[in-house]
């Protein structure tokens, strides 16, 4: 369990029309493959398949007699092509504007169907790892039995799309383009309120805000564990989420999703504004009855789904309360 696995994808047709052979990575945790109810995590923008165990990243919210217990379910988790933590050269992507969101999604799909998978319990992200499970369930509406689009959107906004251009200049052009572009997302990823109960002014050093070393060290940690191109590939990917392209409106689309839909938002995210997420539902409940929206309130903005685990366990919990055969075939509640 938790082994790095391949699955080798050749042909493979982008959406701007390049081909391309992609080695696709993946772990799974938990029950067996095929023996439980499958849940797919996506990963955020410099995060991995490495969901728990040493180094996991989500250990708050899953494992063994967890909110989503891995006594209970196989958990698994693709990597994102060109993330880099497979490490081989060969799946590093240096023309990272061939792909979009809608093109993970697709690659998901596709290692689904080699892993003989049909039917997912649910889909789990948060970030631009909720926009590929949009996608993936718009992709296929008959898959998902839960999508649960954490911190995200359905699509990238103009305010997303613009600060992503910021970030692919900077990592275009700058003589520290990981550090500089880090740190101009963390200011995003947090809010004004709580970068100030954080740090109330206070000084490191006579010259140096405690601000100011924290975002230091936030860009020299990732450059020190991320990969340039993963960046630029893993930044193009969050400004291409959109459901709706060559498809329709957002109301045509997304009413064709089986899934219950579990819209989970942030009250002071700044990246994903709530406002959109609430948009999105009141439209949507017109048309489909088995959607639901949660808000996260705190004041630590993007970065909450991170954060706030109390609240987000309130919110999945109904969803991972199943009934599982024990080995004397007798029910038993999983909370």
């Amino acid at each position: 369990m938790g082994k790095l696995n391949y699955i080798h994808i050749s042909d493979f047709n982008t959406e701007s029309g390049k081909t391309y052979t992609i080695n696709l990575s993946y772990q799974t945790f938990g029950k067996v493959l095929h023996n439980a109810p499958i849940v797919l995590v996506n990963h955020a923008l410099t995060a991995n398949s490495n969901i728990i165990g040493e180094h996991g990243w989500w250990n708050d919210l899953i494992g063994p007699n967890k909110c989503i217990d891995t006594d209970s379910y196989t958990i698994l988790a693709f990597n994102i092509p060109g993330n880099g933590y497979d490490t081989k050269a060969e799946n590093l992507i240096e023309n990272y504007k061939d792909f979009t969101a809608r093109d993970i999604a697709k690659l998901f799909a596709l290692g689904l169907e080699q892993l003989r998978i049909e039917q997912l319990f649910a889909v789990i992200g948060g970030s631009v790892g909720g926009g590929i499970a949009w996608e993936l369930a718009a992709l296929k509406p008959h898959l998902i039995e839960h999508l649960i689009p954490i911190a995200t959107d359905w699509k990238s906004t103009d305010w997303l799309i613009a600060n992503c251009h910021i970030q692919d200049a900077i990592l275009n052009h700058s003589s520290d383009p990981l550090a500089d572009a880090r740190m101009h997302a963390m200011t995003l990823y947090r809010t004004p309120e709580s970068l100030k109960q954080k740090f109330e002014r206070t000084k490191r050093s006579n010259d140096l805000f405690n601000i100011e070393s924290w975002l230091n060290y936030h860009g020299n940690t990732l450059t020190n564990r991320f990969n340039l191109s993963a960046y630029k590939m893993m930044n193009q990917i969050l400004r291409t989420i959109d459901i709706t392209a060559g498809r329709g409106d957002f109301l045509d689309v997304a009413s064709k999703i089986e899934s219950d839909i579990h819209i989970i938002t942030i009250n002071s995210d700044l990246f994903f504004k709530a406002e959109e997420n609430w948009n999105s539902f009141v439209e949507l409940k017109s048309r489909k009855e088995n959607v639901n929206i949660h808000e996260i309130k705190s004041i630590h903005g993007h970065d909450a789904f991170l954060i706030e685990f109390d609240q987000l366990e309130r919110f999945l919990k109904p969803i991972f309360k199943i009934k599982v055969k024990t080995s004397e075939n007798s029910d038993k509640q999983v909370a």
